[in-house]
């Protein structure tokens, strides 16, 4: 995927479901894989030309893993003229206590956004940039319906009343393959994710079904997209409902 493109599904994002306002302080959330360091390009590349001003700050949340090294994200930062923030933490200390009776994905994924948003209100900004991609959205609608009974996936826009964030999705309508392709081209510097679970979660089983599905059908994923994007969905703001993709 060349850049244009991908500034341009971005833009069609961003303006679908109004995330960007003048003067937005943006908080990105950088964890060193090629979904967030796509989502960092395509905002810093937006920022150029978008006709309401706004500004985004980078942020990762170190998770405390031995010989994890963000040192390339800071230069790619550097020359994207995007100020960049790590955040130290234990959380891997954290959830190796737990244990995994204690759903550790959840449980990192709570702390970890909660970290990432502390650190956003701290540099002053009014909004969070996560880099949910179109997989990720039919994939969180087929974990909810498998295993929690409803027809759910997360929304575009989602506001935090308590902390007083908006957390947008900019790259909504991108498909993972296209950020493979971006970060081949590209050679965006990913950082290797030290999880010792990573890639043995729930998610890969459902990415590997839906793989499946689409392969025996193709287009299935699409439709998959489409269904989440017409449907009544609940969580979703009123005024999204009944939005197609274009």
């Amino acid at each position: 995927m060349k850049l244009q493109r991908l500034l341009n599904l971005t833009r069609k994002a961003v303006e679908e479901y109004q995330m960007i306002q003048d003067g937005d302080r943006i908080a990105v959330g950088v964890s060193g894989g090629k979904d967030s360091l796509t989502l960092l390009y395509a905002l810093a590349g937006l920022r150029k030309f978008y006709p309401h001003p706004f500004e985004i700050y980078a942020i990762s949340v170190d998770l405390g893993y031995p010989g994890f090294d963000l040192s390339p994200v800071k230069e790619l930062c550097e020359r994207l003229a995007v100020p960049y923030t790590i955040v130290p933490t234990k959380i891997g200390e954290i959830i190796t206590a737990a244990g995994q009776e204690s759903h550790p994905c959840s449980l990192c994924a709570k702390i970890r956004r909660g970290a990432l948003n502390q650190a956003a209100k701290e540099l002053g900004c009014n909004k969070v940039a996560y880099a949910h991609h179109s997989d990720d959205i039919v994939e969180t609608m087929m974990l909810s319906l498998m295993y929690e009974g409803r027809f759910y996936s997360f929304p575009p826009v989602t506001y935090l009343d308590g902390i007083d964030l908006t957390v947008i999705r900019p790259l909504m309508f991108v498909w993972e393959a296209e950020i493979i392709g971006f970060k081949n081209k590209y050679e965006l510097p990913v950082v290797k994710n030290l999880c010792p679970a990573d890639g043995h979660t729930k998610r890969q089983e459902v990415k590997e079904l839906i793989r499946e599905l689409n392969r025996k059908n193709p287009g299935v994923k699409e439709r998959m997209l489409t269904a989440v994007l017409n449907g009544n969905i609940f969580d979703w703001p009123e005024r999204f409902i009944g939005r197609s993709e274009q």
